[in-house]
This record gives C-alpha cells, sequence and structure tokens, in this order.
C-alpha cells in the first residue's frame, strides 16, 4: 500500500517538472523569433547563401541577369581585312599574307548586310593591301555597296597608298568617308628599313599626292603610323601639321603569335618592339597636335572587331589570332561571341567619334 503511494507521488512529481520544461522551452523559443525578426532582413546567417526570388513586378529578374551575361557585343564598327596579299613587306605586319584568299563579290556584300542589320554603323576596309584586289575595283565596289545600298554612316579603308589612282577617286570618292594611309616616317631610308618602300616610288612623295587627292574630292584624310625601333626618336611635328589630317591614329607596335612572331609567323617583328615608356616618349613629343590618337597595346588588343578573309572574327586576346565560324555559315551574334572584342574599351579608346563626312568640316 505505501509503495504504491510512493509510486503515485513519483509521477505527479515528474509531470510537474515536465510541465515547467516545456513552458520554458516555449518562451525560449518565442525570444529566438522575436530575435529573428528584428534583424535587418539584408543581414545573412553564417553559412547561409542568399537567394533573390523574382518579385511580382520582376518575374524575370534572374533570367535577365543570365541574358546579360551571355548577351553579344554590337558590331558598331567592323574591320573587314578582306585580303591578305601586300605589295609591302613591313616587318612589323601583324596581318600577313598567310592565304591569298578572296570571298567572291556577292558573298562579302551578303556578310556587309548582315552586319548592317546587327548594327554596324562603320565598316573600315583593310588588308593586306585593299588596292591590289582587281587594281582596287574590288574595295570600290564595296565601298559603293556599303554606302549607297546600306547608308552606313561611314566607310573608309586603310592602305598604303602606293596603287591609289585619281580615276578611283573619280569613280568611288563619293562613297568614301575616310582614307587612311600608314606612314610610319618621313624619312625615306626608314621607311625601306621598316619595309615600306618599293623600288624608286617614294613613300612620303605619294603620301603628299594622296592628301591633294583626298582633298579635292571630298574625302577625310587619315594617316596611320606605328610605333617602332626605328621611328621612335623621330620627330614629325612639322610634317603632320603641314598634311592636316583628320585624324592621327599612332600605334605601339604590337606582337601577334603566328603572325608576326613565334615559329609559324611570316614576320620577326620582336626587333621592332619598343618599351611603353618608349611609345610615352614618342607621345609627350607630340603632345601639341590635336589630331593625334594613340593607341597602346593595352588598348589595341582587345578593342577592335576583326574580320578575316573568310568573315570570321578574330581574337586576339591570348597573344595570337583565334577564329570564330564565318558569320556567313552561323550569323553575326554567334560568331561575334567568339570575338574576344571588349566594347568598354572600344569606347574608352574613342572608337566611336565622328567618323561621317557629312559631320566634318573638310574645307583644310
Amino acid at each position: 500500500m505505501q509503495l504504491a503511494v510512493l509510486g503515485r507521488r513519483s509521477l505527479s512529481l515528474a509531470r510537474a517538472v515536465l510541465a515547467a520544461l516545456g513552458r520554458r522551452l516555449t518562451a525560449l523559443c518565442w525570444s529566438l523569433a522575436s530575435l529573428a525578426l528584428s534583424l535587418p532582413l539584408s543581414l545573412p546567417l553564417p553559412g547561409w547563401r542568399r537567394v533573390s526570388a523574382p518579385s511580382p513586378a520582376n518575374p524575370a529578374g534572374a533570367r535577365r541577369e543570365r541574358e546579360r551575361d551571355d548577351a553579344s557585343p554590337t558590331p558598331t564598327s567592323v574591320n573587314y581585312h578582306f585580303t591578305r596579299q601586300c605589295n609591302y613587306k613591313c616587318g612589323f605586319c601583324f596581318h600577313t599574307a598567310k592565304t591569298s584568299f578572296v570571298l567572291p563579290l556577292e558573298e562579302a556584300r551578303r556578310g556587309l548586310a548582315m552586319l548592317k542589320e546587327a548594327g554596324m554603323e562603320k565598316i573600315n576596309f583593310s588588308g593586306g593591301e585593299p588596292f591590289l584586289q582587281d587594281r582596287g575595283e574590288f574595295v570600290g565596289k564595296l565601298v559603293q555597296f556599303c554606302k549607297q545600298e546600306l547608308k552606313l554612316p561611314s566607310v573608309s579603308i586603310v592602305s598604303n597608298g602606293s596603287l591609289i589612282r585619281e580615276r578611283w577617286f573619280k569613280k568611288y570618292g563619293e562613297y568614301l568617308d575616310i582614307l587612311a594611309i600608314s606612314c610610319d616616317s618621313f624619312d625615306e631610308d626608314v621607311n625601306v628599313l621598316i619595309g615600306r618602300g618599293q623600288g624608286k616610288k617614294n613613300h612620303v612623295e605619294n603620301l603628299h599626292k594622296l592628301r591633294q587627292w583626298c582633298q579635292e574630292y571630298a574625302v577625310a584624310f587619315k594617316i596611320n603610323s606605328v610605333i617602332n625601333r626605328f621611328n621612335v626618336e623621330e620627330d614629325m611635328n612639322e610634317e603632320i601639321k603641314a598634311l592636316k589630317p583628320v585624324r592621327w591614329k599612332v600605334f605601339q607596335c604590337l606582337l601577334i603569335e603566328g603572325e608576326n612572331c613565334g615559329e609559324d609567323a611570316l614576320r620577326e617583328a620582336e626587333k621592332f618592339v619598343i618599351r611603353d615608356e618608349d611609345f610615352e616618349k614618342f607621345l609627350d613629343r607630340h603632345k601639341d597636335i590635336s589630331c593625334l590618337v594613340p593607341e597602346s597595346n593595352q588598348k589595341m588588343r582587345d578593342s577592335y572587331l576583326i574580320l578575316d578573309e573568310y568573315m570570321r572574327f578574330l581574337n586576339c586576346r591570348n597573344g595570337r589570332k583565334e577564329p570564330s565560324k564565318s558569320i556567313l555559315d552561323v550569323g553575326v551574334e554567334a560568331a561575334i561571341k567568339f570575338s574576344g572584342f571588349d566594347e568598354m574599351m572600344f569606347l574608352k579608346r574613342g572608337g566611336k567619334y565622328v567618323w561621317s563626312k557629312a559631320d566634318m568640316k573638310l574645307d583644310w
């Protein structure tokens, strides 16, 4: 009997203890909940990764983030190197004659129309030497097509100038906004050392003749110079001021493996390379020339959209030209993703400027 009474008392005591523990646990849980509600929503708990869910007002937020990462750059300005063949042998050339291929005219036009549809505003024809193909008729027809049919704001050519004749200006000059002539020195002996010499022809004398034709046929005249070991000490102030180009593009000599350096290259440009500080000294010596546009290796490498003779974008990010698939096969948007193009650097270096002659003052 006594044992039964003791058992009932022990059971009642145990129930009382459990009830008290339950009340304390409930109070503790409410305290923790209140503390959690008082914390800032932006404060992450240790070991947690916060995931933002799309709000009702912005249900596609996460999807747009992914689209931004995968977005293709706009081909605002394109450099089409439609031929690699050239009549000069510049020692630092970084687009050498590795093939003799040139697209049929209609295929080239088709690709240019695709680029216009994708947002191209400026096309620059280059090489090699663009006036080698069909004595300048090929590039002339492309220039006319881009201005007359595609109605591009800007059409330009980069040439060494040795093969251009006045009859070309008479036929195609009205369709060309800018003619850029490559000239690295105003000392003819230096031009010969570089490889920009051609027998008895004088490169500098020809430059002045072309400048005059550009004035007569209302084409903006531009000069491109590659600064290298043979011209880095030269003072070009007087000559540039006399020629009055709308732009004087000054490049630092650039090495591209497989083009002008390396085992499979057609040039050995290592002997032309200069230090960054030497390039800066050259720029400082010509700082008073208002049309000077300097481009160091850093600015050049990823800020140009380069299209080769097969209409493939060339990616230079790894120090060599790695081609995409042709835009004629896969379209512009798919091909341009492999171009390595840095759109921000393009804008930073002044890649977009007043490039239509209709907006320029060409009354030298």
